[in-house]
């Protein structure tokens, strides 16, 4: 059983706050990623690839989302590229394990895939999960999903070293990706943990454990930041926590 002490969090003594970079505001043009919320909780912003020409070096590191066509990606210099996300459905999931390995060319960052199950049977989340990791991939997580795919989702996860990233469109589901992250690493229900979306486990994390924590999540996507801020901010849920 994976728990949060088999992790090898970070030490007492580690200046970065374990929620600092928690967040990637989605951004629709380059102009958004200059006037995006900032701070210790926020890190890349995620620009949708149809707007990278627009984006300067300055504007970087980015997260770039690109659709299906990695040729897409433009050649020259620019913004520097932290990770890259492209959606496919289930019967597809071979084209992006295929992406993932460098086919039909290698990507300039590391890959994130969300996969929509569609009418796929139970069990589709984890085998997604799965093969997305083997393949040298980070796979994602869209808050949308059902708590059952959720559970089967993070049930692998927490036994993994790829690490996770994640999309939501609130601050209630950015609660639920933690507290049911943290349930996953603890042995804890996951699905239970996800529905219930208590932010209580998540706010008395010790740093250590917080720590251990982003090692398997890695980071959510965000639309109104300010919002999901604020909600994280009156749940006891900041970049560096209290409790160490």
């Amino acid at each position: 059983m994976s728990t949060l002490l088999t992790l090898h969090p970070p030490t007492p003594n580690d200046p970065r706050p374990p929620f600092a970079g928690l967040l990637s505001e989605i951004c629709v043009d380059a102009a958004g990623v200059r006037t995006r919320r900032r701070g210790e909780l926020f890190g890349p912003p995620i620009l949708p690839v149809t707007a990278i020409a627009e984006a300067e070096a300055s504007d970087g590191p980015l997260w770039v989302r690109l659709g299906a066509d990695p040729d897409l990606l433009p050649e020259q210099a620019g913004p520097m590229l932290a990770r890259v996300e492209v959606d496919c459905p289930f019967e597809s999931l071979d084209d992006a394990v295929a992406l993932a390995q460098g086919d039909p060319r290698p990507l300039p960052a590391p890959l994130a895939v969300f996969v929509d199950g569609g009418t796929a049977g139970r069990g589709w989340a984890a085998e997604s999960a799965e093969r997305i990791a083997a393949a040298g991939a980070h796979p994602g997580l869209d808050a949308d999903l059902a708590d059952v795919d959720v559970a089967d989702f993070l049930a692998v996860l927490a036994h993994s070293d790829a690490g996770f990233v994640a999309r939501a469109a609130t601050g209630e589901q950015v609660v639920a990706i933690l507290a049911a992250t943290v349930a996953a690493l603890r042995g804890d229900d996951i699905r239970a943990a996800y529905v219930g979306a208590d932010p209580a486990p998540v706010a008395s994390l010790s740093t250590a454990a917080a720590g251990a924590v982003r090692e398997v999540l890695l980071g959510i996507a965000v639309d109104d930041a300010a919002a999901v801020e604020a909600h994280l901010r009156a749940c006891g849920i900041t970049a560096t926590l209290a409790k160490a």
